[in-house]
Formats: structure tokens, C-alpha cells, sequence
């Protein structure tokens, strides 16, 4: 059938493979964003600069401490989750009262600062990372070559998004972080500390970003614009999924995903578009999103 429509098979399944590792990560860090607008009520426009500071992160413990892969998948998710943590502390706590613009425009400057500091120590060129000795190599599946790495990246990434929802969805720590959400008066007299839970939500949730940004280390050069360079996609995906909706987060991300693999093979010029056009489409139909619930 393939062969028919003049696509070689190599092409096609490529492109579908390509589509699910961007589709890896634009659900992890999509996952994070609804986590913490779902859950806090605040629109993270720093999200991606904490994908890059993962990413960092992970280069700076391996080129000064020799520190390697394994090591850096949790010390830099808990380096970036604590600087979460500080800026929750001291910044973003004011504003879970007021209107979403106030969020979104403190993270928005929080976006701009920590890439601007990173610009000015390593410039805009990538630094390599290196894939780790045991990812490397693939398997020659017949109708296409499997990088053994991307096949890591499918796996841990669906891994850390069903833990992360079933977290979330299925314990009593989620349902207290829900109920929170809603009532935090009577959370708190149940004896619940909602501000330390509230602090670690945050935390969680750039904690994610960060992992994510370790994962796209050695696929992707570490760059300070590799945050920019994704932020909106991945907030197109999160509106598509629904606003705070952790499995529709999770599911947009893979499947939007493949669909701009499938669109790189069938109408290039399109795959950069693909995602908008159909958060467009979706918003006109259903404005709270696949998954979300209307206000």
C-alpha cells in the first residue's frame, strides 16, 4: 500500500517514530503545564526555560563534576525542582489570588531572564551531550532502523506520565492536591500544611520540565533557546487537551506528535501549522478543549 503511494516504508515509519519522541516531550512538559495550571492556577511561561535548565543542568554536573547520564536523570530534576520551589516561595505565591494575565506575565519574565543568563555564559550554540554507552546502537526492526536511545525516550516518558497521572488521579495525595484546589480551608482542617503541598506541586511539576529537558540532552544539542523553541507548541497542545486536564495533556502530546510525523511525510510545507490549525479547529468546536470541562 505504501509502496503504492510512492512512500518507502523507511520514509513513513521514520517520520512516525520522529513524530512520537517530539510527541514524547511535547507530552512530558505539557504534563507539567497542566499540572501546575490545573492544580495552581497559574499559567507557566517558564516552563520551557525549565525544560532548558534541566537540559543544562545535566552538561554542568557531566563537565564539572563527571557526573554522566543516569546520575543527572535525578539530580537535575531535584536542582530545577528546588529552584522551583524558591520562586514559588518568594514570587509566585502572590498571585494565586489574582487574575491569570498576572501569572502569565511574571513567568513570561522569568522566561526572558533565565535564558537571557544563560545566552550571556554559553551563547546560542548547542553544547553536545553525549548518549550514554548503554543507549547507544539500535535494532534493525526489518521496515526500519530503531535508535535503541529514542526507544529509551518512548518508554521513560510514557513511564513518567502514567505514574504522573496515576499520582495525581488514583492516591490520596492527589486527591488531597484536588480537594486543596477547591477547598483549601477545610484540607487545612484536616490538619493538611495546603501552602507546603501547594510549594511542592510546583516544585513537582518543574521537577518534570526538567526531566524532560535531561531526556532531550543527547537527542538534541543543549541549547538556551531549546525552551523557546517549544514553549508554544507545547502550549497549543495543552489547550488542545483541555486546560489542566492531565490525561488530556498526556494524549494530545503523543498524538499531536504523530500527527506532524504523518504530515512531514504527506504535506511538508503543513508540519509546522498542523498543530495550530487544529488547535483552532478544536476551539471552535469545543473551547474547553478535548479533555477539559467548561467553566
Amino acid at each position: 500500500m505504501m509502496e503504492l503511494i510512492g512512500i518507502p516504508p523507511q520514509v513513513l515509519f521514520g517520520q512516525l517514530l520522529l513524530g512520537l519522541i517530539n510527541g514524547a516531550f511535547y507530552a512530558m512538559l505539557s504534563l507539567g503545564l497542566a499540572l501546575i495550571f490545573g492544580l495552581l492556577n497559574i499559567i507557566n511561561f517558564s516552563h520551557g526555560a525549565q525544560y532548558m535548565m534541566g537540559a543544562f543542568v545535566a552538561w554542568l554536573v557531566l563537565q564539572y563534576a563527571g557526573i554522566g547520564y543516569w546520575a543527572a536523570l535525578i539530580i537535575s530534576p531535584i536542582i530545577v525542582g528546588l529552584f522551583g520551589v524558591v520562586l514559588e516561595r518568594l514570587l509566585i505565591r502572590r498571585l494565586y489570588n489574582l487574575d491569570h494575565l498576572y501569572g502569565l506575565l511574571l513567568t513570561f519574565g522569568l522566561a526572558l531572564m533565565i535564558e537571557g543568563f544563560f545566552r550571556q555564559l554559553y551563547g546560542i550554540s548547542g553544547q553536545p551531550y553525549a548518549i550514554p554507552a548503554a543507549l547507544q546502537g539500535g535494532t534493525n526492526l526489518g521496515f526500519m532502523f530503531l535508535p535503541t536511545y529514542r526507544a529509551w525516550i518512548l518508554i521513560a516518558s510514557l513511564a513518567v506520565c502514567i505514574a504522573t497521572w496515576a499520582i495525581i488521579e488514583k492516591t490520596r495525595l492527589g486527591a488531597y492536591l484536588r480537594a486543596a484546589t477547591e477547598n483549601p480551608t477545610m484540607v487545612q482542617a484536616f490538619g493538611i500544611n495546603v501552602p507546603l503541598l501547594i510549594t511542592l506541586t510546583y516544585g513537582f511539576g518543574v521537577a518534570l520540565a526538567a526531566f524532560a529537558g535531561v531526556m532531550a540532552a543527547p537527542a538534541y544539542q543543549v541549547s538556551p533557546l531549546m525552551g523557546s523553541n517549544l514553549i508554544i507548541i507545547v502550549f497549543a497542545v495543552v489547550v488542545i487537551g483541555g486546560m489542566g486536564s492531565i490525561m488530556g495533556a498526556v494524549v494530545t502530546g503523543f498524538g499531536l506528535g504523530l500527527l506532524e510525523g504523518l504530515t512531514k511525510v504527506f504535506y511538508p510545507e503543513a508540519s509546522s501549522t498542523v498543530i495550530f490549525v487544529v488547535m483552532a479547529i478544536v476551539l471552535l468546536i469545543k473551547p474547553a478543549g478535548l479533555f477539559g470541562k467548561a467553566a
